[in-house]
């Protein structure tokens, strides 16, 4: 097998038995991303030189101990919206083309102090705005799978580095699908974590109340291995959670698994619809209990989401002004007009969309009439999952109600490239925690089925998807 296809659990055993070392197989990642990334596009920019450094050390620690972690040497890929000290952090968008960020992210901080090997930081949509990579201020990325097609967003860089081989994991973020969606484009294994689970410190915020950091990779073993060393509470993220994760060996036998109907509705792609439904026959065939469920409120929960989201990017995006960071336009007659051009140059066509739909959602006399009736929409669509969960133990469904589009089909519609983000945006509103796992394939385009559970039941959702990957491979 080469060195490129194996996983982190493979990579760990090959260095506890002396077969590699970890800068042998970092530089194997770089020579590949040179070879390849000309065409994927995945990476925006590489940090050979801080790879290399990390694999030299981490080499030290294999061959000094024993027992050491099990990311220790493995190379990954880092969602451009993510810090990492003394490495440019653009976030996608031109507002932050030259930005060097200042510290590490918490999860970053994780990371290093289990010996990861950080290979580069790949493509997004800039600030998370989008669900195909084709709205990044610098390149589209392509899918691996079928260079004419997308490889999903905003974390789709991430995805896409993982599927061409071009790191072994990736770390994402996910507002309203950012990671399984991509993930299910591309065929690997996403987790959006429960709302709270990972410390959001050192991220460009999109949607505070949505945005989750989750683990990208190519086994669901390897999305436990990474969640594990990311999750927990942090100090300098008020939103975290204090959680104790434990390993759960499920059976398939007496689960209970929910198939909400309003999933397999109109616009569901026919042949998405076999790859799911053969997934959850498979279920059944090993013990599950299928149960029908309905999520009465799911309809709502599109234009809930596109009230909250651009709302909080509004807010968010208010610091990005020419005067403290980023990019500065410093030819204006006076302050506005330092504002002004400065913003009108950062910021690209969906970003300032975003920015104005929020910004006169939030405006006096529209406040009541759009933010507060949404945020008492997202209340309703909680409640439906916390009385399904009084039922189920998971809930299977799509994640995308099609599989990987061409570049450039829904480019010039912003509202049909919403909808790209249909099943997967109510998660998010809930701050449920939800797994895509690749089910099957159209032709050559990887679909993937969305695992869903109740809050900080991760241990629940990796469990289950583990036994599905044995069951679909």
């Amino acid at each position: 097998m080469d060195i490129l296809d194996l996983t982190i659990t493979q990579l760990h055993d090959g260095f506890v038995k002396k077969q590699f070392t970890s800068v042998e197989v970092t530089k194997a990642y770089l020579d590949n991303i040179k070879k390849t990334d000309s065409e994927i596009g995945a990476y925006l920019s590489v940090t050979e030189d801080l790879a290399l450094a990390q694999a030299k050390k981490a080499d030290k620690i294999i061959a000094s101990k024993k027992d050491f972690p099990s990311l220790t040497g493995v190379p990954c890929s880092i969602k451009d919206a993510i810090l990492v000290e003394g490495e440019k952090c653009t976030a996608g968008s031109k507002m932050l083309e030259n930005y060097i960020a200042p510290y590490d992210a918490t999860v970053i901080k994780n990371l290093k102090n289990n010996g990861a090997v950080i290979l580069g930081k790949t493509n997004m949509d800039p600030f998370g705005f989008g669900s195909s990579t084709e709205n990044s201020a610098f390149k589209v990325t392509k899918n691996p799978h079928d260079k004419t097609r997308v490889a999903g967003g905003s974390s789709g860089g991430s995805a896409a580095s993982i599927a061409a081989n071009e790191a072994c994991y990736a770390l994402g973020e996910d507002t309203g699908g950012s990671i399984r969606q991509p993930s299910s484009f591309c065929g690997v294994v996403g987790l959006k974590p429960t709302y709270g689970a990972v410390s959001r410190h050192g991220v460009f915020a999109y949607g505070s109340s949505l945005d989750q950091i989750g683990p990208m990779a190519k086994t669901v073993e390897d999305a436990k291995i990474i969640f594990k060393v990311i999750f927990g509470k942090d100090p300098l993220d008020a939103t975290s959670v204090d959680y104790k994760f434990s390993n759960q060996e499920s059976s398939m036998k007496g689960m209970r698994i929910g198939v909400p109907k309003e999933y397999f509705a109109k616009g569901l792609d026919p042949e998405v619809e076999k790859i799911i439904k053969n997934a959850i026959n498979r279920a059944k065939e090993n013990g599950a209990k299928i149960v029908d469920i309905s999520l009465p409120n799911l309809k709502f929960a599109l234009a809930c989401y596109y009230v909250i989201a651009p709302s909080e990017a509004s807010a968010n995006l208010a610091r990005f002004d020419g005067i403290k960071y980023g990019l500065s336009e410093q030819a204006g007659k006076d302050l506005l007009d330092v504002y002004v051009k400065s913003r009108g140059k950062g910021f690209g066509a969906e970003e300032k969309r975003r920015i104005m739909i929020g910004t006169y959602a939030l405006s006096s006399g529209y406040y009541d009439a759009y933010y507060k009736k949404a945020e008492e929409v997202r209340q309703l669509i909680k409640q439906d999952f916390q009385n399904v969960f009084e039922k189920v133990d998971v809930i299977f469904c799509p994640v995308s109600p099609v599989p990987a589009f061409k570049i450039g089909e829904k480019a010039d519609d912003p509202l049909l490239m919403y909808l790209a983000d249909i099943y997967t945006i109510s998660l998010n509103l809930a701050g449920l925690p939800g797994l895509s796992l690749p089910a099957g394939k159209i032709d050559k385009l990887p679909v993937g089925l969305q695992i869903i559970g109740n809050y900080f039941e991760e241990n629940k959702i990796l469990s289950v998807a583990g036994l599905m990957e044995k069951m679909l491979l």
